[in-house]
């Protein structure tokens, strides 16, 4: 395509992802403690790195990159864990080294992750996304309630109340005919609720001027990265995630584009990602996957050229050297970011039970999988302190959700499905409950378009079929 159209698609894509891509950075800058300033600088990192990612993916070089029009951004699946490792006693730096140590393991072992790929059906990877959605929703309540538990004004009603109209707003931009203002929702309600939050005096912008308007990352501007144990085994987890997730996406996306894709493309492109994740922390930034709402972009736009995608990661370099565009958005109001987040995490639980609803769960041990393995992932959520007694190297890895969610998930997984022998040919009580039967002279009964509607069986034109018992000597 001419170079002015790719990059207004490649803009489109931007904006589809953008909320996603900085929304990391925001969540692990605030648990850290971290300054607007240098929540600022975190953000402006993700988006170049993304934009470098995307580049890699899209163009590619020998023996990195699919070539296939896919956007990369910060994964969400590490989020919890990085939080997690902050609170444990890591610090940012703990979390760099993390990603970076898990980015290098990811790249040794994607030669064979086919082999390994089996582990990961969606019983597991459902039940992941789903813990990803979940575990984020206490950092959504926060924001909502004001984000600094210090404050005097922490969960004031006025928090609330604009965390409420700002996610008012997403359903309504939602509910909009036009398609473009309604993938945009989140974005639109953000800039939207900020604007009326200036006007009240609840935004402060003081602050947006200080410091430059363009500069290049700093590599480690945070200091040299450390590498706790337990903080790499975790991102380990989540690493074996993203590769799971990322080629799903690939598969994906060569559909939409109608083009081959064999064992070598898929590798080339979990090389890229894991290149990038190992590459990320030198410039301050985080785990880097293919993003899924720009893959269901590609289907819905039919545009499915993958140099309009590369044009995007133009555009996201570009942002990223703009210091002044990350100090704007690490001064959006936490209530507005709440009440978009609301949105955002649900979006990425409702993800995994969507992944949930692919799974055979009829006589299987599946259901007791998901399960022991969801319950397992919300201890942490719902009990905070739970592991406060356990070696500090037990609670990173336990007190993120997301790790115990998956540890628990693989392991049921192998022990049920893939451990035979012992596993009985008829499922527990929990398992049999959710295989329903139908006696076959109910299903010789109906005629073809009979369907049921507010209760009523209704027949092919409309009518309603009387139901009623049938007594044995009855001949009807």
């Amino acid at each position: 395509m001419p170079v002015g159209r790719s990059f207004a698609y490649g803009l489109q894509h931007v904006l589809t992802m953008y909320g996603g891509i900085i929304a990391p950075p925001i969540i692990i800058g605030a648990a850290a403690h971290l300054s607007a300033t240098d929540i600022a600088l975190l953000i402006t990192s993700c988006l170049f790195m993304g934009g470098l990612a995307t580049l890699l993916q899209t163009i590619g070089i020998p023996f990195f990159g699919s070539k296939l029009p896919l956007v990369q951004g910060v994964s969400f699946a590490g989020v919890a864990t990085m939080i997690a490792i902050v609170t444990g006693g890591g610090g940012i730096t703990g979390v760099f080294g993390s990603v970076l140590a898990a980015g290098v393991i990811g790249l040794i072992i994607t030669p064979f992750f086919a082999q390994i790929v089996r582990f990961f059906p969606p019983v597991v990877t459902g039940v992941v996304i789903t813990t990803i959605g979940l575990t984020l929703m206490p950092v959504a309540a926060s924001w909502t309630m004001g984000g600094d538990s210090s404050a005097k004004n922490y969960g004031d009603p006025a928090n609330i109340g604009l965390a409420a109209l700002t996610l008012a707003i997403v359903l309504l931009l939602s509910k909009v005919g036009v398609a473009t203002i309604s993938r945009l929702s989140i974005l639109l309600a953000m800039i939207i609720g900020t604007l009326i939050a200036w006007m009240f005096g609840m935004a402060d912008f003081s602050n947006v001027g200080d410091g430059p308007i363009a500069a290049f990352p700093v590599p480690f501007a945070f200091g040299l990265p450390t590498f706790p144990i337990a903080g790499v085994i975790s991102m380990v987890i989540v690493i074996l995630v993203t590769l799971t997730e990322t080629t799903a996406d690939i598969l994906a996306v060569g559909e939409i584009v109608e083009t081959k894709v064999d064992r070598k493309r898929i590798a080339d492109g979990l090389r890229a990602d894991m290149l990038s994740s190992a590459v990320s922390p030198i410039f301050n930034s985080f785990t880097m996957t293919a993003f899924a709402q720009n893959v269901g972009l590609v289907a819905i736009t039919k545009i499915k050229s993958r140099y309009a995608v590369a044009a995007g990661g133009v555009i996201l370099i570009l942002l990223g050297l703009l210091p002044i565009l990350g100090r704007v958005v690490a001064a959006l109001p936490y209530p507005v970011l709440g009440g978009a987040g609301l949105v955002l995490f649900g979006s990425v639980a409702a993800a995994g039970i969507r992944t949930l609803s692919k799974v055979d769960f009829r006589n299987s041990m599946n259901l007791i999988v998901v399960a022991a393995s969801l319950a397992t992932g919300l201890l942490p959520i719902v009990m905070p302190n739970i592991y406060d007694k356990f070696p500090a190297w037990f609670t990173t890895i336990f007190d993120s959700g997301i790790s115990a969610a998956a540890l628990m998930a693989i392991l049921l997984n192998i022990l049920f499905n893939h451990l035979k022998r012992g596993t009985p040919l008829q499922p527990s009580v929990i398992g049999a409950g959710v295989e329903r039967r139908v006696d076959v002279s109910v299903t010789a009964a109906l005629a073809d378009g009979d369907h049921f509607e507010d209760g009523k069986l209704i027949d092919t034109n409309g009518i309603v079929v009387a139901v009623r018992e049938v007594n044995e000597s009855d001949p009807a």
